[in-house]
């Protein structure tokens, strides 16, 4: 006997509507998930609020000083607490300076660190290297500037200073950048200790990001007889730039406000007579160090003053990175 089966007609089948196919089933969330959220927005609100804080406390404290002087502030080289009168270039020049000496010996450093642990180091130096370079930064700020006065500037100043003095003393224009009491404390000396104590930070970042590159690209490109240098320049960089990027502003940040190690080797002078590399100087932060215990009055809201300009600079350096990472992501958008 031939068994018969059900037919279903379309009456039959129970679609879903179109209320339960768009509309996602609604449940009540958990516990964990409103106070992570109402933690992740209390944190970000509270961030801007110390943030804004900051601000409007320089502002207050630096006001005397706005009021006295303005804009005028920034291009003002006298600085004579006897007298009151106060103005932020020599500190301004310093800090600038001093951070551009040491970016432009720190980014070829780390970036050679960095390629030689992911691409050219054997694998029984690579870790020892690698945690060498990462105990470099947590070295303490006073101990490079201890190092720097006792060490570093005696040697500076025997080997490098008094020679170029000698040989260039006579030369019309390069004999101003060289110029200075032979000491081996002022810009030049701050500038390199500030590139030794930024390049472990510069190079383990720069490190991390070119470890992120997939291995599938290097390998194509070497595939293809790429050599290193265009392997990294033209596969890692572009791949990691961001990253890359980052790293660099991070160092400078640390340079930008770096006191100590500073305050050791700058020469704490406030009056620049040349802008030989060899002139004793001071940055923002060391004057904020030396002058910030036993100052009142005026001389506290002109420190105050400069601390804002200190903040000011390291929020366009902030500004001018993330406007330099949109316009090549924009010139790979117009590439592709």
């Amino acid at each position: 006997m031939a068994s018969t089966l059900p037919v279903y007609t379309p009456k039959d089948i129970a679609l879903p509507t179109h209320d339960a196919v768009t509309q996602p089933a609604r449940r009540s969330s958990p516990w964990m998930d409103v106070g992570f959220s109402a933690f992740a927005h209390v944190s970000a609100i509270l961030t801007l609020c110390v943030l804004v804080a900051i601000l409007g406390s320089l502002v207050v404290g630096a006001m005397p000083a706005l009021k006295e002087y303005g804009l005028s502030f920034l291009w003002r080289s006298e600085w004579d607490p006897v007298n009151d009168s106060y103005g932020g270039l020599v500190m301004i020049y310093g800090t600038l300076a001093t951070s551009l000496i040491a970016l432009v010996i720190a980014i070829p450093v780390s970036f050679g660190i960095a390629l030689f642990l992911t691409e050219l180091s054997p694998n029984w130096l690579r870790r020892p290297l690698g945690v060498a370079v990462e105990l470099l930064a947590a070295v303490p700020s006073i101990v490079y500037g201890m190092w720097g006065l006792l060490v570093f500037s005696p040697v500076l100043a025997t080997y490098v200073q008094q020679p170029l003095q000698q040989w260039l003393g006579h030369v019309p224009l390069l004999k101003n950048l060289v110029s200075g009491p032979p000491v081996g404390l002022g810009i030049l000396s701050a500038g390199i200790i500030l590139a030794i104590m930024i390049i472990p930070f510069i190079a383990s970042v720069i490190r991390d990001v070119f470890e992120v590159t997939p291995p599938m690209l290097k390998e194509s490109a070497y595939a293809l007889g790429s050599t290193t240098w265009e392997v990294v320049f033209k596969v890692v960089l572009p791949y990691t730039k961001t990253g890359v990027i980052g790293g660099i502003m991070l160092g400078l940040g640390r340079a930008i406000g770096e006191t100590m190690a500073v305050t050791f080797v700058i020469g704490n002078s406030n009056q620049l007579d040349s802008l030989s590399f060899f002139q004793p100087a001071s940055s923002i932060t060391s004057t904020l160090a030396n002058e910030f215990g036993e100052a009142l009055g005026l001389h506290q809201a002109a420190l105050l003053y400069l601390a804002l300009v200190l903040f000011l600079i390291t929020f366009v350096v902030l500004a001018l990175s993330k406007l330099l990472l949109a316009k090549l992501q924009k010139r790979e958008g117009s590439r592709s």
